[in-house]
């Protein structure tokens, strides 16, 4: 890294040179920023950075090296003018609607591009859970740098000295703080989450999914821990324990058919994404529910309340076919259910739904926190 990397090449071979990594480095900038709209900005900045300034790499092998550099300072920049993103179990008291910069999830086809190796997957999938990147949030901005840059993508502590402008002692010490402070405030339990592909993850997706679809609070309360917690964003809510879970989620869950989802991943978590039924019968994005699952049940779902997510998540703005609570197996539908096939639906809903009528039960009341 401390090598001059650049050399006479033509500027226009930076784009073909450069691609391969924009899904890595926007991993690495939402890692480190904790929101996917400010991961994208940084990428737009650190890619038009490094435009201006290539002229080729005299050592192609530098590149990824030379595009983490700038994305690093990019986020260390950008961290700067705004405070951490948090979930809302990590207040200290109660959050105000619409003041509180949450975290944002992201899905796992924005950082991805093609197969990969199963193992890799899963390193990738892990370093970027929920839980994970709230505690990275509550680092110093240069250790949660270190700690990413070392312990995430594996670069030595030359390179990332070199990233920082800053010396090998020093990032062995930030390193060595990062990783303290990290266990201090990591949440428990985290390794006994269950892969997204697992097939008990994948049951109790199928469970929470019903749940909703059918009505069916049985469905739900099976697939909930005892110790299970739901939070809610952008109340800011929180609640702990199966019993108060259940009050909010029976109090949601309408009506047969007033629910559509659509499973999906995110975070590396098994999710899904929610349609609500309006009064003219036409299911529109509502926000995504995310999951914590385990092999004893779910421990926890973060629910959001965002509209837009669906679009980001690649799929349409309306979901009208009929009889969702009949469709394919969980896994039939993680395969077969994409956006194109998803619009094709759209055409095909029934004259008895478009009359169905529901006054929807959001947003609720900002009930007081329980545990």
């Amino acid at each position: 890294m401390g090598r001059d990397v650049l050399g006479s090449v033509d500027d226009g071979e930076f784009a073909p040179a450069a691609e391969p990594y924009r899904r890595e480095i926007l991993a690495h900038c939402y890692r480190m920023l904790g929101s996917w709209d400010e991961a994208e900005d940084a990428v737009q900045e650190t890619y038009l950075r490094a435009w201006r300034s290539y002229r080729g790499l005299r050592e192609k092998d530098l590149l990824r090296a030379w595009l983490f550099r700038i994305a690093t300072n990019v986020c260390l920049t950008a961290g700067r003018r705004r405070s951490r993103r948090p979930l809302p179990s990590g207040l200290a008291g109660a959050a105000e609607d619409g003041e509180t910069p949450w975290v944002q999830p992201i899905a796992d086809a924005a950082m991805t591009d093609g197969p990969q190796d199963p193992a890799v997957v899963v390193a990738a999938r892990e370093s970027v859970r929920l839980a994970l990147i709230a505690s990275l949030q509550l680092l110093a901005p240069r250790q949660r740098a270190v700690l990413i840059l070392r312990d995430v993508l594996a670069f030595p502590a030359a390179d990332v000295a070199a990233m920082l402008g800053t010396t090998v002692v020093a990032v062995k010490s930030a390193l060595q703080r990062a990783r303290a402070r990290l266990a201090e405030v990591a949440p428990t339990g985290e390794a006994e989450l269950l892969d997204p592909d697992d097939p008990r993850a994948r049951e109790l997706l199928e469970q929470y999914v019903a749940g909703f679809e059918h009505a069916d609070t049985a469905a739900l309360e099976k697939a909930l821990r005892t110790d299970a917690a739901l939070e809610l964003i952008p109340s800011g809510e929180w609640f702990a324990g199966r019993l108060a879970c259940l009050g909010v989620l029976r109090a949601s869950v309408g009506a047969p058919g007033t629910w559509r989802m659509v499973p999906t991943t995110a975070n590396g978590q098994p999710a899904a994404i929610a349609y609500l039924r309006g009064p003219d019968g036409v299911h529109r994005p509502f926000g995504i529910g995310i999951l914590w699952p385990t092999a004893s049940g779910i421990a926890r779902i973060l629910a959001i309340e965002d509209p837009g997510l669906a679009a980001r998540f690649g799929l349409p703005s309306t979901l009208d076919r009929p009889g969702a609570w009949h469709s394919p197996t969980i896994v039939e539908r993680l395969g077969q259910w994409s956006p194109e096939r998803l619009e094709s639906t759209n055409r095909r809903r029934s004259s008895k739904e478009a009359a169905m009528q529901f006054t929807p039960p959001y947003p609720l009341k900002k009930p007081k926190r329980r545990k």
